[in-house]
């Protein structure tokens, strides 16, 4: 007698922080793409939020496939991706950010080239971000291409496929960039001669409100501090 094919295990690691408007439909929306052939878990990071996140995850976790890290204090997003990834438990993890930017539906050309590569990278082809943003993504690919002969059109991009045996090698190395663990990330995979693949993604606008980390106000210093910690990663040879 033949069962049913086994489906594979993906866990989703994912930092949440004030999301309470637009984390539901993130969540569903996920769910409803891949849990037909995947067998999906959340791995979700909440991450100190301030608004109704919390209440929403909650109710989410019972319906849900879910393993939720609640944080009553600011870890970062960087804490809080590390967190998320940290207690994921697949062979191969997806990461995304909560605002609904991603497009599900992209996930089935990533997955196809999982065994291709030890890390794939999505790449935002039309990013739907601030002016702000875009400008300072691009002259840190710059920076980035100097430092570690970078050659992804995206090193920033939050939407990630990873071996587990890759972020379990890279995690306890990482820690120079709060606010920019992709950045960090990447340089780390280059540095350790990992095979990285890339993949163009839809990007689209947030579902809802503004990023609460790339404020306009506070980019100068995001840039300061993730230039210093770019540096800092270059220099532990």
């Amino acid at each position: 007698m033949t069962g049913e094919p086994v489906r594979p295990k993906l866990d989703l690691a994912m930092p949440v922080h004030n999301e309470g408007e637009a984390i539901e439909r993130t969540l569903r929306e996920w769910y409803a793409e891949l849990s037909p052939a995947v067998d999906l878990r959340f791995v979700i990071a909440e991450d100190g939020s301030r608004d109704n996140t919390k209440e929403v995850l909650r109710k989410l976790e019972k319906e849900l496939p879910m393993h939720l890290d609640m944080a009553e204090h600011r870890r970062g997003y960087a804490g809080g991706m590390m967190a998320a990834l940290s207690a994921s438990a697949t062979r191969y993890v997806l990461t995304s950010d909560s605002d609904a930017q991603s497009d599900p539906k992209d996930f089935w050309r990533m997955w196809e080239m999982r065994e291709d590569y030890d890390l794939i990278v999505g790449w935002r082809v039309s990013r739907a971000d601030p002016l702000s943003r875009k400008i300072l993504s691009k002259s840190f690919k710059l920076y980035h291409k100097a430092l570690f002969g970078t050659r992804l059109h995206d090193p920033s991009c939050n939407v990630m496929l990873v071996k587990r045996s890759v972020f379990e090698s890279l995690v306890p190395k990482m820690g120079r960039l709060g606010e920019g663990f992709q950045w960090e990330f990447v340089a780390h995979a280059i540095r350790a001669g990992l095979k990285i693949g890339e993949l163009g993604l839809n990007h689209r606008p947030r579902a809802s409100g503004r990023s609460v980390v790339y404020k306009p106000t506070r980019v100068p210093g995001i840039a300061w501090r993730n230039g210093i910690g770019l540096l800092k990663v270059w220099l532990d040879r």
